[in-house]
C-alpha cells in the first residue's frame, strides 16, 4: 500500500485534509482560517501533537499515557494563528504565554492518531494536525493506520540507472540513482573503483545536506566530511558513499531550517529537534541497507563516528566488520554543534 500512503503524504503537503482510518486530519502549518472553517464544517476540531511538542508545552501529565500523540481540546481563543504558535516552536518567544491546554484521551484513536503524526513527518511538515472525529469529507483521500505505520520506503526501493561519474577526488567513479514507487527522492550512490563484494567494502552513510554540501555552511560538518569522504574511499582505492535524501537527521529541510532557527535562540541540535516535535534522529537506515543489497554488498567497514549508525545499520541486516574514524570540518563556527554531537549524541569525537 506504498502508493496510497504516497498519495496521503502529496495531499497532507497541498493543505488538503485525509482521513486516517476514521480521523480526519489537517496539517496545521498550512491551514488558514478559511480551510480551517471548511475542514470543520461547522463543528470543533482539536489539536493532535507530538509527543515531544506536548512535553515542550508541560502537558503530558494531565493524562497517563504512553509517550505517543496528545489531543489537545482546542478552546475558544485558539483560531488558526494560536494553534500554529502550539505547533510551531520558533514563535515561542514571540507567544511566550500560551494556555492553558486541556487534554482528550485518544482512547479508540490512538492508532489512526499515531499513524497520522507520521503521516505527517514523512510530508516534511511539523507533526501537528487538526483533528476531527468520525468526521470525512467526500473528496478526502483515505489511508488505513496500519498502512501508514507499516510503510518504509526501502521496501520497494530499486535501482533505476547509472552511469560515470568522474570526481576531482576519484576520476573511476560511478553515480548510482535509487527511486521507490512511492513518488518520494531519489538516493544516491558513489561507487568509486571497484569494491571487492567477497570481502567488507569501504563505505561512509552521509544524508544530504543543503546547507553544508552545497552552500558550504560552516554551522555543520557535512560537507568537509562527504568530500574527506570521497578522497578517503579513492585513497583507498575502492569504495561507496551512499548519499541519502534524509536532510537534517531525517526531519527535512524546512524543519532543519526551523531548528538553525532555534539555535539562534540558544538551543542545541537535540533540543531543537525535539521542540519541533521530531525524535532526536527520525532518519531510516533501511534504506541504506537496501541500497546495499542492491549493490551486491553485505559486509561494510564503516566510516563513522557515530556508533548509533553501526547500530542501525546491523539492525538492518549488514554486517559491520569495522567502524573507521572519520574527522572533517571542526571549525569555530561548529564547536558547539561538535560538543553536542559528542555529549549527548554519543558521537566518539
Amino acid at each position: 500500500m506504498s502508493l496510497a500512503v504516497a498519495r496521503a503524504v502529496d495531499e497532507l503537503k497541498r493543505g488538503r485534509p485525509v482521513a486516517v482510518g476514521g480521523l480526519g486530519v489537517l496539517a496545521v502549518e498550512l491551514a488558514d482560517a478559511d480551510s480551517l472553517a471548511m475542514f470543520e464544517n461547522g463543528a470543533r476540531a482539536d489539536l493532535l501533537l507530538s509527543h515531544p511538542r506536548a512535553a515542550l508545552l508541560n502537558i503530558v501529565n494531565q493524562r497517563a499515557a504512553a509517550a505517543g500523540p496528545v489531543r489537545v481540546r482546542r478552546s475558544d481563543w485558539m483560531d488558526a494563528a494560536a494553534s500554529l504558535a502550539a505547533a510551531d516552536p520558533v514563535r515561542d518567544l514571540a507567544t511566550p504565554f500560551k494556555g492553558p491546554y486541556e487534554t482528550v484521551a485518544l482512547g479508540d484513536i490512538t492508532q489512526a492518531a499515531s499513524a497520522a503524526i507520521r503521516l505527517a513527518k514523512l510530508a516534511g511538515l511539523l507533526p501537528a494536525l487538526y483533528l476531527m472525529e468520525g468526521a470525512r469529507g467526500a473528496d478526502w483521500l483515505a489511508v488505513e493506520p496500519a498502512d501508514v505505520n507499516a510503510y518504509r520506503e526501502a521496501n520497494d526501493l530499486r535501482l533505476v540507472t547509472r552511469a560515470r561519474l568522474p570526481l576531482d577526488t576519484a576520476e573511476n567513479s560511478e553515480i548510482v540513482a535509487f527511486r521507490g514507487s512511492g513518488g518520494g527522492p531519489e538516493h544516491l550512490a558513489i561507487v568509486i573503483g571497484d569494491p571487492r563484494r567477497s570481502s567488507p567494502v569501504l563505505i561512509r552513510l552521509h544524508s544530504a545536506c543543503l546547507t553544508g554540501d552545497v552552500l558550504g555552511s560552516l554551522k555543520c560538518d557535512c560537507g568537509p566530511q562527504m568530500r574527506a569522504a570521497l578522497a578517503a574511499i579513492a585513497k583507498e582505492g575502492a569504495g561507496i558513499l551512499l548519499y541519502l535524501q534524509q536532510e537534517g537527521r531525517g526531519i527535512g529541510l524546512v524543519n532543519k531550517l526551523r531548528a538553525y532557527a532555534l539555535q539562534d535562540q540558544g538551543f542545541d541540535t537535540v533540543d531543537a529537534n525535539l521542540r519541533l516535535g521530531f525524535e532526536i534522529d527520525e532518519r531510516d537506515f533501511g534504506l541504506a541497507a537496501k541500497m546495499l543489497e542492491l549493490l551486491g554488498v553485505g559486509q561494510v567497514r564503516l566510516m563513522t563516528n557515530n556508533p548509533a549508525k553501526v547500530a542501525g545499520l546491523e539492525a538492518e541486516g549488514v554486517t559491520v566488520t569495522e567502524r573507521v574514524p572519520h574527522h572533517a570540518g571542526e571549525g569555530a563556527h561548529n564547536a558547539q554543534y561538535l560538543a553536542t554531537k559528542r555529549e549527548r549524541t554519543g558521537h566518539i569525537l
